[in-house]
């Protein structure tokens, strides 16, 4: 909070206040926390203690994170909805007039959705497979250690992990500033770039530079954030092979080329405009989307039917697992496609044995039912929060794509109220409480949040 502070203050504007008070209310009931707790007896921390520590520590991150906006005006439930999208990355805003705001509130955005962008890659490579989330026990093997507690050998790879996050954020910023951009808007978008989270400083979000070589540059970059940190790892320590044949790298990279493909084909033929043009509109604005960044550069709702439905179900999927995007995930869509076809084979062959491998391993045995419940409970947790905003009095559209959004961790939903040239300032206040709810439940992967409703967890 104290480098808003700075920028405010520098720039000569009286909002600093407001950082400098937050900061000060902060640290009072933190250190107040930290006072009451004071123990030299060791601890450890077990699978109960990391589902409560985990799901709180969000909560209470975000509810702190919104003080500073009260102080621009918003009500408590504008700034909490603005903090959790910011924390979860997912990009959704209440704020208009983004080019009028202060600086630093506008770097305050910027930092959540970096802050937060780290802590969901250290929970989905550390907390995510000790807690055998949603099939994420399938990287277990990847933690470096696989007992029954986290030890504090995890700071290796969490260490390792932040080492490239860091690296990635200054390069970005690096070649935003050298490609146009100023510097506070190179480090502002770097931070919400590399965290795949999509807050921008312009309303017109990044149509605002309509710059050929700046898109090119966003897209490696939410490419890079939605890859396995772990993958990137390796790569840093020179296992390239390893890092190459991947296979969610694979298929991310196969299913990112082949909707790019197909958007651009469908813009070139079905609208006016040359090869280059619709081959640049449909590689950034489905990158984006896929990546769940929530950039973008023209309104895709107004794309025609086919790239409406096309990018509905895109905001459903997400990148790599142990990266900064949420979705389903693509390895959990490729664990199920393998159910799918060893269950044909079985229908075709009942006497056939079907062994299931992902990544030249044996899945676990209880991977391919964690991904199914995973799927069904996510399509389910969708389903419910369409109705719930339906019965706020919202269209279909704007409830099931908010509520799609919100649990993809996205950001920009469509139809003309939350689309991509609208925002979410107009929902009703419960309406933004329960989207809340959803950023949080998506971006924690369910079951973390979910698991604490069940009275048999608190025996």
């Amino acid at each position: 909070m104290a480098l808003p502070a700075i920028v405010d203050a520098a720039d000569g504007n009286d909002h600093w206040w407001a950082f400098f008070a937050s900061a000060v209310f902060t640290v009072f009931v933190g250190g107040l926390m930290v006072l009451a707790t004071s123990s030299t007896e060791p601890f450890q921390i077990g699978i109960k203690e990391a589902f409560v520590l985990t799901t709180f520590s969000w909560v209470l991150t975000a509810a702190f994170a919104a003080v500073p906006f009260i102080g621009l005006g918003l009500t408590y439930t504008d700034a909490f909805f603005e903090s959790m999208s910011g924390l979860t990355t997912t990009g959704a805003t209440v704020l208009v007039g983004l080019d009028r705001l202060p600086r630093g509130i506008l770097l305050w955005r910027a930092l959540l959705q970096g802050i937060g962008g780290l802590g969901i890659v250290v929970t989905a490579i550390i907390i995510l497979p000790f807690l055998r989330v949603g099939g994420m026990q399938l990287f277990q093997a990847e933690r470096p250690d696989r007992s029954e507690k986290i030890l504090p050998r995890a700071t290796e790879l969490i260490a390792a992990a932040a080492g490239i996050y860091v690296a990635l954020l200054l390069l970005c910023t690096i070649i935003y500033a050298t490609l146009g951009m100023t510097v506070f808007d190179a480090i502002c978008h770097a931070l919400t770039t590399v965290s795949t989270a999509g807050f921008s400083t312009h309303d017109q979000s990044f149509a605002f530079f309509a710059s050929p070589s700046l898109e090119v540059a966003a897209i490696v970059f939410m490419c890079l954030g939605a890859l396995p940190f772990v993958v990137l790892i390796r790569a840093m320590h020179g296992d390239l092979k390893a890092s190459l044949f991947d296979a969610q790298v694979k298929g991310f990279v196969k299913l990112l080329l082949a909707v790019i493909l197909i958007v651009t084909l469908w813009l070139w033929t079905s609208h006016d405009m040359s090869i280059w043009r619709a081959l640049r509109l449909a590689a950034f604005n489905v990158t984006s989307i896929v990546t769940t960044t929530g950039y973008f550069t023209s309104d895709y709702s107004q794309w025609g039917t086919f790239a409406v439905g096309m990018f509905f179900l895109l905001m459903f999927v997400g990148g790599c697992s142990g990266s900064t995007a949420g979705g389903i995930k693509i390895y959990r869509m490729q664990v199920a496609n393998m159910l799918t076809r060893s269950y044909l084979l079985q229908l075709i062959s009942p006497n056939r044995i079907v062994t299931l491998a992902y990544n030249g391993r044996r899945l676990p045995e209880d991977v391919p039912f964690a991904v199914i419940a995973f799927l069904a409970i996510y399509l389910a947790t969708i389903g419910t929060f369409t109705v719930i905003l339906a019965a706020f009095g919202l269209d279909f559209i704007t409830a099931i794509s908010a509520a799609t959004g919100a649990v993809s961790t996205i950001g920009p939903g469509l139809g003309e109220l939350i689309g991509p040239n609208g925002n979410y300032s107009a929902l009703p206040a419960a309406a933004k409480w329960v989207l809340s709810y959803a950023m949080l439940l998506g971006r924690l992967e369910l079951f973390t949040v979910l698991v604490l409703f069940r009275p048999e967890f608190w025996r």
